[in-house]
């Protein structure tokens, strides 16, 4: 009986699973947008788009800050945002600009990103079929001036274009005035004045402004505004080389190791080059312990700095007087709040005495002319009767960071992992012409005042032993009023 079924033929199955293979590899690498999954952080700075108009993205070295920069513009200017987007939206075609230090900078870092490797257009962040046309740049090869990208599209939505100009550092402020944006990248950290300007461009529509670096400059001027300069408009996000989940451990461990000493912290958590200017020059995982139960006979004392502007913060100390090491297990920082709501959030530490810096028997209008230390007393603080001060009576701000350093390079200083505000003052404390910089150091100012007073601290959950050291004795109960002299 003769077989009458299609005859299989290999050969044709073959080439068509190639040609599926084919298309669907175009479509993946020419529609790059439609398949972006941002690691936690990039959504991170993705979503505060939405609440704030500047945005630092400082990470550390190849871990993604560029192409979270780049993918995001591309949206901005396609008009096309993944379903699940939570960040600014724009409803129209955008005009922008897209920054970076020099020609060939731009070229080979976002001008890659949102198109794809020279000679390979359409194969970036913006989709193949968006671009509509790019006009050439001048003084660099396969450099791009302008991309105009198609926006919107389909349905009842009439397609428009966008634009975006790329732009350089090198080309000076003149280049950067006169358009009004409605966003703005700059990739790699921007001088000032070119941040400035730049910002300006947006002022009209109130348009996003964001940043994707490692600040391998320092503490500059640009990265100060969005570490030490804090306002409702400005948002900073860091991911170091541990959040990018394409690096296997070991991978992450031989990056490490091949950067140098001075450079490592900004390299792999993006935590600004200081340099020689560095305070505290040890590595944040020696002073580090994870959170534990403290022991009831370890002496406790806590430091307070005083502020309104710049932040008001208090630190709790244990100290383990066998061993002789101190360890910060508390820590509170807050703006512009009065001494009724600071006395609110530590009053829960316990009976503590409290070490205060000598700016504290200064009067303020807030308190109507009382002095800050006792405004703090009449809350039922333990208030030292003198402000901090070592045992001569010197109040030397050098000596109390020289003890600091000494006892962490020693073993002899520890920092509960949990305090986040501490370390983040602790990885930017510098100094600048062989000054300490007196900005973002509240909590290190009032650890630094707690350790001059250590001599003071009290086992406050012992009640069997009268409250008495050297010299100076409890004066009563809560409402008495402190430390008094003996």
């Amino acid at each position: 009986m003769q077989n009458t079924s299609p005859r299989f033929d290999a050969s044709k199955l073959s080439k068509l699973e190639a040609e599926l293979t084919a298309e669907q590899k175009r479509r993946s690498t020419e529609n790059r947008l439609k398949y972006y999954r941002p690691y936690p952080k990039q959504r991170s700075f993705h979503e505060a788009g939405l609440v704030y108009r500047e945005r630092l993205f400082r990470a550390a070295n190849q871990v993604g800050k560029t192409i979270a920069g780049g993918f995001e513009a591309a949206m901005h200017a396609t008009g096309r945002y993944p379903d699940d987007w939570k960040g600014k939206v724009f409803n129209e075609p955008t005009y922008a600009w897209v920054g970076s230090p020099t020609g060939e900078t731009l070229r080979d870092n976002p001008q890659r990103i949102l198109l794809g490797r020279v000679g390979q257009h359409g194969t970036g962040s913006i989709p193949k079929d968006a671009i509509v046309e790019t006009v050439p740049g001048a003084g660099v090869p396969d450099l791009v001036g302008s991309i105009i990208v198609r926006w919107g599209g389909g349905g009842d939505v009439q397609a428009g274009h966008s634009s975006i100009g790329l732009k350089s550092y090198v080309q000076g402020r003149e280049k950067w005035q006169g358009e009004s944006l409605h966003w703005l990248w700059f990739d790699e950290e921007p001088p000032e004045d070119i941040y400035s300007e730049g910002l300006t461009r947006t002022n009209v529509t109130a348009g996003p402004v964001w940043l994707t670096f490692t600040p391998l400059l320092g503490m500059s001027e640009v990265v100060r505004r969005f570490l030490l300069e804090k306002s409702p408009d400005r948002h900073d996000t860091s991911m170091t080389i541990e959040e990018a989940e394409h690096y296997t451990p070991e991978q992450r461990k031989k990056i490490v190791a091949s950067y140098p000493a001075h450079e490592r912290d900004a390299r792999t958590k993006g935590i600004p080059i200081l340099g020689s200017g560095r305070i505290f020059p040890v590595t944040e995982e020696s002073i580090t312990v994870a959170p534990f139960e403290i022991p009831t006979h370890w002496h406790r004392i806590g430091g307070m700095d005083f502020g309104w502007d710049h932040p008001f913060a208090a630190v709790e100390l244990a100290w383990d007087a066998d061993q002789d090491i101190v360890y910060v297990i508390k820590a509170h920082r807050l703006r512009e709040a009065t001494p009724v709501m600071h006395a609110a959030a530590i009053r829960s530490w316990g009976p503590l005495p409290w070490a205060w810096p000598r700016d504290g028997r200064r009067e303020t209008l807030e308190g109507a002319g009382v002095a800050l230390a006792e405004q703090y007393r009449a809350q039922q603080l333990n208030m030292l009767a003198l402000h901090a001060q070592f045992e001569d009576g010197s109040v030397s701000v050098e000596a109390g960071l020289m003890d600091m350093l000494t006892r962490m390079e020693t073993g002899k200083l520890k920092v509960l992992s949990t305090l986040l505000d501490w370390f983040e003052e602790f990885r930017l404390y510098h100094r600048k012409d062989g000054k300490v910089v007196k900005l973002g150091d509240d909590l290190l100012s009032a650890t630094r005042y707690g350790m001059m007073m250590l001599r003071f601290a009290e086992q406050i959950y012992r009640r069997d032993k009268p409250r008495r050291r050297r010299g100076f004795f409890w004066g009563g109960g809560h409402d008495s009023g402190a430390w008094m002299s003996g």
